[in-house]
């Protein structure tokens, strides 16, 4: 029998692989850290593993959301892509603010404002929930607010923010964010760092039924 002074830390250790064990089975089950959808979704990414972050400029979490979920895609590996999804919810802002994300994509203007936008609303708490004053706020901070109000009424931003509300609605999306993975699961969790573990564990889960089906069947 191991002496007390050698067999506590063997103990320990096995006691803290069972838990972490145990916390990974945990992790993994459905309704506890992530939803499955049925039918499964396509993706606008084949061959890589796409993520959809569903969000809105409005929504308070999703301003908290953003800097963490910058640093999480800056981690990731190159056969995972982010599609960013703002939603309505029929709300007259957050709808004007989906249009305004399209129109600023349209512009070319998306990446310099986005986190702009984030502040200028709940940092600055500048009122931007309508055509005009969003117009006017991109030509003060750089951008070209004629090109940002005839993309913002464009058949082409129109046509995307009816496929995002349709895409929120697929997904069941009741609350934002909402992390979605491969068109598969939906990320659960209780704070935002849970739910970025459970999609990095969601990631994984879809790369090894990607390498199992890759892999060449062994001989009998």
């Amino acid at each position: 029998m191991p002496s007390s002074r050698t067999g506590l830390p063997a103990a320990l250790a096995a006691l803290g692989a069972l838990l972490l064990g145990c916390a990974a089975a945990y992790a993994q089950q459905e309704g506890t850290s992530y939803r499955a959808l049925a039918p499964p979704q396509p993706t606008d990414s084949p061959g890589r593993i796409e993520v959809i972050e569903f969000f809105s400029y409005a929504c308070p979490h999703c301003n908290d959301f953003y800097p963490l979920l910058n640093g999480w895609l800056a981690k990731q590996g190159k056969d995972v892509v982010l599609r960013r999804v703002p939603v309505g919810f029929d709300r007259p802002p957050w709808v004007n603010l989906q249009r305004a994300y399209y129109a600023l994509q349209a512009t070319g203007d998306l990446e310099r404002l986005d986190a702009a936008l984030f502040n200028a609303i709940h940092e600055k708490h500048e009122q931007l929930f309508d055509e005009p004053s969003l117009a006017e706020w991109v030509g003060r901070n750089g951008g070209n607010a004629d090109k940002f109000a005839a993309a913002y009424v464009s058949f082409s931003v129109n046509n995307q923010t009816v496929q995002a509300d349709h895409l929120a609605e697929v997904y069941s999306v009741e609350g934002v964010p909402t992390m979605a993975v491969d068109g598969k699961y939906v990320a659960l969790g209780d704070s935002y760092a849970q739910i970025l573990v459970n999609t990095d564990q969601l990631i994984a889960k879809v790369r090894a039924a990607r390498a199992a089906v890759k892999a060449p069947a062994k001989p009998h």
